[in-house]
């Protein structure tokens, strides 16, 4: 029997409660999970690649499940990592519609690239809906309470880098 692969992609800038609820999902669909973490320069991310990479390996190793989880840094197009992993879905999560309009032409731009590679969406959990890494770096830079949006871990790493940031802009 051929050996189910998924792929999850995203920046994880930093990794939230609502990435971990997509990922132990889709651990139960496939028999080998990659998280493939995006370079994706063009949205600044707070955290460089090798610390997002170090986060999401730290979350993934927490997770129980049948399948096996591997998480890699990526920089090319999402449908060459995908069948450079040997990936025959990719997962992708959704909370809103709004994020279907996006997600929509991606499937239809990835399908003429290779129709072989399925696109399945999961909907987020309606308690993780609203969560993005943007509004929780939002949250944490203004000084709110982000512990519900993340894991403990994130949490004290991201407001490690929001009192970094904020020591430089002091001076």
């Amino acid at each position: 029997m051929t050996r189910r692969v998924g792929l999850y992609p995203g920046t994880f800038d930093p990794i939230t409660n609502g990435h971990l609820d997509i990922i132990r999902r889709a651990v139960k669909l496939v028999d080998h999970l990659v998280i493939g973490v995006a370079i994706n320069e063009g949205k600044g991310p707070l955290f460089s690649l090798e610390e997002r990479v170090e986060m999401v390996q730290h979350e993934a190793d927490r997770l129980k499940g049948a399948a096996t989880v591997e998480v890699r840094p990526f920089k090319s197009l999402l449908m060459q990592f995908a069948e450079e992993v040997g990936a025959q879905m990719i997962v992708r999560g959704l909370r809103a519609v709004s994020d279907f309009e996006y997600e929509f032409q991606m499937v239809g731009m990835n399908m003429r690239l290779n129709h072989e590679v399925e696109t399945v969406f999961l909907m987020a959990e309606p308690m993780n809906q609203a969560i993005a890494s943007k509004l929780v770096k939002e949250i944490a830079f203004l000084g709110g309470d982000i512990k519900q949006f993340t894991s403990p871990y994130v949490a004290e790493r991201l407001l490690k880098r929001v009192a970094e940031r904020a020591g430089q802009a002091a001076r």
